[in-house]
């Protein structure tokens, strides 16, 4: 069985996310998720809409993915070494270098390919669809979420 893993925050589930997924899941049999825990998300200035639990059970619910880990705070490796993936996916905009990532699998004992996922389309971002939510609302400045806080 070929082990497929990839990460993310996950902080709306919109389709830039399911071809994400989908697309993933082709390059092996068994689609592990890394949701990135609360923590981690605001230390990567990503603000949670819902908790991890929450968010993990929402990507339990969907048919591509088999199995959901929330991340480690500290060590983002520590599921990489307890799941020991065959194939790595990173999504268009994550951070990590593919060269470094198949470095530190390697330094782990782990053999497995790291790939980089085109962008599905424009517009699919969290920060954008509740900007548009939020200016398209008579009063945004009583909306909870402001443009501060997003990235966008």
């Amino acid at each position: 069985m070929k082990r497929v893993l990839v990460g993310g925050v996950f902080n709306i589930v919109h389709a830039g996310h399911l071809f994400f997924l989908r697309e993933a899941k082709k390059f092996g049999d068994y689609l592990i998720v890394v949701l990135a825990s609360d923590m981690t998300a605001v230390r990567n200035k990503r603000y949670p809409i819902f908790s991890s639990e929450k968010r993990k059970k929402i990507l339990e619910k969907l048919k591509m993915v088999d199995k959901v880990v929330v991340g480690d705070n500290i060590d983002f490796l520590k599921v990489v070494r307890n799941e020991k993936p065959d194939v790595i996916v990173l999504g268009h905009d994550q951070k990590m270098s593919e060269k470094r990532l198949e470095q530190e699998t390697k330094k782990l004992g782990i053999e497995c390919k790291v790939i980089r996922m085109k962008k599905f389309r424009r517009g699919y971002s969290v920060s954008k669809i509740l900007m548009k939510e939020i200016e398209s609302r008579d009063d945004p400045g009583h909306h909870p979420i402001t443009k501060e806080k997003l990235l966008i």
